[in-house]
């Protein structure tokens, strides 16, 4: 039997694609032996979440964990809204890593559900708490934010390298002076009340 983690980053932000990371395990796997000092996403420095994410890629190699992040692009969540988005993402994810559903369970941070068919527990604050589910955070975080680095230079006036898209004072005023670019989520701005586009 596997245990699957599902937690996903980038929900917020006005800029760059949602995140979903999913991680596979057999049960009785010790993640947090394997994996010292692993935590919630947001509660670790970027520099641990990094260390931990190239564990995590060691542990891929080694056999012992199957890890996938699927990416919802800006373009999709304005298209489909955020909410289905996320859930497109996961649906993927979980059946890609655990294509039988009998095999194992999925247990997932706050609000999110895994497809119908899976036995799966939804625990708010998860990501803080099941093991698996925080090292599913840090590969969807880590995944992001990789690319929004990446993504920076192409478009420097925004300084995503800083604020990977979030919402952040430097980022607005960027938005003022230049407008939005193609990886803005336009249906993100209209919650920015002092920004006009």
């Amino acid at each position: 039997m596997y245990i699957v983690g599902v937690d996903e980053a980038g929900r917020g932000p006005l800029a760059g694609p949602v995140s979903v990371g999913v991680i596979c395990a057999l049960e009785g796997f010790d993640f947090l032996a394997a994996f010292p000092g692993l935590n919630d996403s947001k509660k670790l420095t970027e520099k641990k979440r990094e260390a931990l994410f190239v564990r995590l890629q060691e542990e891929i190699r080694a056999g012992n964990i199957r890890a996938v992040v699927h990416l919802a692009s800006a373009a999709k969540i304005d298209a489909r809204g955020i909410v289905p988005s996320v859930q497109g993402a996961l649906y993927k994810g979980v059946r890609a890593l655990l294509p039988n559903p009998e095999e194992g369970k999925v247990y997932l941070d706050g609000s999110l559900k895994a497809p119908p068919e899976y036995e799966q527990e939804t625990i708010i604050g998860g990501d803080g708490k099941v093991p698996a589910i925080m090292l599913a955070s840090i590969a969807a975080k880590v995944t992001r934010d990789r690319l929004m680095k990446k993504l920076a230079p192409t478009y420097p006036q925004y300084q995503f390298e800083i604020h990977k898209g979030y919402g952040t004072k430097g980022h607005y005023e960027a938005l003022r002076a230049h407008g939005p670019c193609e990886i803005h989520r336009m249906t993100f701005l209209h919650l920015a009340t002092e920004v006009v586009v």
